[in-house]
Formats: structure tokens, sequence, C-alpha cells
């Protein structure tokens, strides 16, 4: 890739900008307490979303009987991931020691492990002008959060111990990989396509729909599904969790310029304009299909607007956000009732519907909207070849993802069984699974 591209691209997504060996082959950095300050912020606030956003947003549309389950689900997610987060994610995901050396065949695909346990970490170390701890951190609450929101797929029907067992798999052979691949610089196969994906479309969301799509139908239906009602227990739980998912996701997507600067202040004001437009389409959409708007519509809906512009939030202007949002919010209505009614799969929580759905329409769309004669901040002048390029990261996160994840249901299957018993399921896993109640009546 020439330079006059790569800096073109760097000045499109300034996250490509933070990853250790492209600040380290910059300017010796210095410090910067706004951005730094800013850092800390996001970082939090994208922690918020799993915890408590995902686990309530959650927590509210399953059965009664199952709210302990996913909240206890998230909880242990969160824990889990930290920890192999610390012990090789951040190496696997960020390392490119081997590209520095020219062995590109294995790291193009996935770092080395000169990181693990955070080897070189240091209270002086630097990332772009932040400290480097800090990136870890933020980073480390993307690679929580997206197998969390998988969590909705099979909710009310996975063991526990099956639960744990495949998201570690599954963030160690898709996510760590995935991540690297997009986001890690020169010589890392999606990076060196030109798939832009500022805050984790593909790496988060289409990553997580696809394996929440297969996980739902390796485990078969809930039990009763489609003909007995499952109607969300607590729809109030439901919005306040997706209303702690909106206002953390700035620092999910604003957080991802790595600064405080202007790229950031877009970054948030696309990813407000695209999640009202999203959440008022889908409102609409439903209004018009079933007469009445629903609460949950209308929560799903700005779901399914965040998540349509992570990809997007770094080259997208506002007019860009407002079609973005508006088409996410009406084909993941429509994905999530019609289809799945047509097809007959049982994705729970309409992970694959919102999440999966949503991402590849923000992950197309971007190689639109970034275009400056749309109205976008990026460098795109051919639309029609953005498209392409933006096409081959979802087809190739597709196929390797639902590959992969099928194999490790298979292989957890094999070691410890994915499903509750009948008799489990239908006390419902707080009780069946952690001997306890949500709600003492």
């Amino acid at each position: 890739m020439k330079t006059s591209t790569r800096r073109a691209r760097a000045l499109a997504a300034p996250l490509l900008l933070a990853l250790p060996a492209l600040a380290l082959a910059q300017d010796t950095p210095t410090l910067d307490s706004g951005d730094t300050a800013w850092m800390l912020t996001a970082t939090a606030l994208v922690l918020f979303m799993t915890i408590p956003g995902v686990a309530l947003f959650y927590a509210g549309m399953v059965r009664s009987k199952n709210v302990l389950s996913v909240l206890m689900q998230c909880f242990a997610i969160t824990a889990m991931v930290s920890v192999l987060w610390t012990v090789f994610g951040y190496s696997l995901a960020f390392d490119t020691t081997g590209m520095e050396k020219g062995v590109t065949n294995l790291n193009s695909f996935v770092g080395g492990l000169s990181r693990a346990f955070l080897a070189g970490l240091g209270v002086d170390s630097l990332v772009y002008r932040i400290p480097e701890s800090v990136f870890v951190v933020f980073q480390m609450t993307f690679a929580i959060i997206t197998p969390a929101l998988i969590v909705g797929a099979f909710a009310e029907r996975m063991k526990f111990s099956a639960m744990m067992l495949f998201m570690a798999l599954w963030v160690t052979v898709c996510y760590l990989p995935i991540a690297h691949m997009v986001w890690s610089g020169d010589g890392a196969l999606m990076w060196d396509w030109g798939v832009l994906d500022f805050a984790g479309g593909t790496v988060v969301h289409i990553n997580a729909g696809i394996a929440g799509l297969v996980a739902c139908l390796v485990l078969g239906k809930r039990k009763g599904y489609p003909h007995t009602a499952m109607p969300p227990h607590n729809l109030g739980l439901t919005l306040v969790g997706a209303s702690m998912l909106w206002v953390g996701w700035f620092g999910f997507n604003a957080g991802s310029a790595v600064a405080a600067n202007g790229t950031a202040g877009m970054a948030m004001a696309v990813t407000q304009i695209a999640t009202a437009a999203a959440a008022l389409g889908w409102m609409c959409a439903e209004w018009i299909s079933h007469g009445k708007p629903s609460v949950l519509g209308i929560a799903s809906g700005a779901v399914a607007g965040l998540v349509a512009i992570t990809p997007a939030a770094g080259t997208a202007g506002p007019a860009g956000a407002l079609v973005i949002g508006l088409a996410s919010g009406v084909l993941c209505f429509y994905t999530a009732t019609r289809l799945k009614r047509a097809l007959g799969y049982d994705d729970s929580l309409d992970v694959f519907g919102v999440h999966g759905v949503g991402g590849i329409v923000g992950a197309l769309l971007t190689g639109v909207f970034a275009a400056p004669a749309l109205g976008g901040f990026g460098t795109v002048e051919n639309i029609p070849a953005q498209i392409w390029i933006q096409a081959k990261g979802v087809v190739f996160t597709v196929v390797y993802t639902g590959v992969l994840s099928y194999v490790l249901l298979k292989l957890v299957d094999l070691v410890l069984g994915l499903r509750v018993s009948d008799e489990e399921e239908t006390i419902g896993l707080d009780i069946a699974l952690h001997d306890e109640r949500g709600y003492n009546l």
C-alpha cells in the first residue's frame, strides 16, 4: 500500500494510528492530558455498555425465570475476558512484531505473543498520546462486549459451563484474529484490503451476530417455541438497558478517535443522529405493519442504529448518518420479525437480526458515505470500489466466524454438552443453574 494511501486511511480512521507499532514508527509521542482524560472516560463508558447496559437490555427480554441467568452470563464474561485479554488477548490482537520482521503468512491473520501478560507495559508506555495502559483497557472493553452480545441468541437454554468454555474459545479463535486483521496495520489481511471499520462494525457486530445465528441453530429452538408465548418479562429493564447502551456508545464510537479532537466530536454527532433515525425507522415500520408502536421496538431500533453507524462513525457526515440509521432501523425490523418467522430459527433476543444485519448494513454503507462527495470525511473517491472492499470484509468475516463458531460449538457439545435438560429449561435457568431467584413473590 502506498504511503499516501496509508496516510489518507489514517486520517479517515484515527483509531488505526493508535496501535503500538505504528506509534513507535512516528516521532516519539508525548502525553496529552486532554486526550488521556477523554480516553479514561470513554473506556468507562464502553465497560458501562456491557455491565449494566447489555445485561439489563437482555434481562428484561427473557422470562422472569431466566433473568439472573443472562445477568450472570454478562458479568462472568466481563471477568473472564478481562483475564484472557491480559494473558494473551492484547498480544494476539495487536502485537505486530512478526509483521515488522516480514513474517506475514501467519501474522496477517493473528498477532504474536511477545506482549503476553502485557509484557513491556509500564507507567510511562505511550500509544499515540495516551498511556498504553488506557489503550489496553479501552480495547479490552471491546473484547468484553462482543461475546456478551452473543448471549442473547441462545438465551434461556445453554448450560453455564458450556457458555463459559465456548466464549473463552470463541474470543481466542474468532474475535482476536478478526480484530488483528482489521485494525493492526500494514501486513494484516483486511487492513491491506482497505476495509474501513472505525469502531467495530465488522470486528464486534458482524462477528457477534453471525456467531449468535450459528449458536441458536446448533442449540435448536427453546422448548415450546414458536407456539408458546414467550413475551419479555420486564420491558422497563430493557428500556433502561437500551438507554445505557445509547449513552455508553459515545465512548465506543467517539472514543475510537483515541483523541479529544474534531473526529471524536463528529463521531459523537453522527452516532446520535443515526440512532435517532433508526429508532424512528423501526417504530414506524412496526406501526405500519402491526398497527401499534412498541417500547421493545423503539429500543431495538435504537440499538440497530448504534450498531450500523459504528463502522462509519469516523467517516460519515450527518446526512450519511441519517440514511444509515433509517436503513438499519427498517431492515433490522424486517429481519427480526418476518425473516426470522419465515426461516423458523430461534434467535431469542434478535442478536443476528440487530447486530448481524445492522453491522452488515453499516459496513456496506460506510463505503458509500465515507465519500466527501456525499458529505463524508473519508478519502473514498471510487464508491463502487470501496463497497466491493467492504463486501469482501463482510463475506470473509461471515464465513470465518460462521464456520469456526460451528466447530467450537460442536467441540463444546462433545466435552460438556451444550443444552440444559428439558426439566431444567422448564424450571428456568435461575433455579436450575444458579439456585437463585430473580424475584421473591
